[in-house]
């Protein structure tokens, strides 16, 4: 392998492990961690769209959506599937599925409230920094499961 490739792959390794530690961090309701691992200050202005949610614009208000994001959520899990990362100079893409486990706060006598499982397809975009790789935007899509479809159908009277 020449050394245009082994730096190309040493990138996508840490692009992928950038990916990883987001969603850890996440799960971990790590707020401080999951800071650090969006670029800093205001001058490349983040964005980020959760599943029905608007445009979120700027460092403050996206981060301010992972906290409440995470005050209410007693539980949740990513199992990632279908990653597949794309790069250009300093700037990575990656899309992958999210499969979320998640729980809200516990009902009366229950360790954990009850669990729902949900399918996200995410596009996520990195910008290599002096600190590694950071991202500059989330974008989260809920997957419609046929289910979902059933219910949109009108049935004959």
């Amino acid at each position: 392998m020449n050394e245009e490739h082994a730096q190309a792959a040493a990138d996508i390794a840490e692009v992928e492990a950038a990916n990883t530690a987001f969603y850890e961090a996440l799960e971990r309701g790590d707020y401080e961690e999951l800071s650090d691992r969006w670029l800093p200050g205001e001058d490349l202005t983040v964005s980020c769209v959760h599943p029905g949610w608007p445009v979120l614009t700027g460092r403050g208000e996206v981060l301010r959506s992972y906290a409440l994001i995470m005050a209410n959520t007693e539980y949740i899990q990513f199992f990632l599937t279908d990653v597949n990362i794309a790069m250009t100079g300093d700037t990575a893409l990656v899309t992958c599925t999210e499969n979320i486990l998640s729980g809200g706060p516990a009902e009366e006598g229950n360790a954990l409230g009850p669990l729902v499982g949900q399918l996200v397809v995410a596009t996520n975009v990195f910008r290599r920094t002096p600190d590694g790789w950071k991202l500059w935007s989330h974008h989260g899509s809920p997957v419609l499961t046929d289910s979902d479809e059933d219910d949109d159908e009108e049935t004959p009277s």
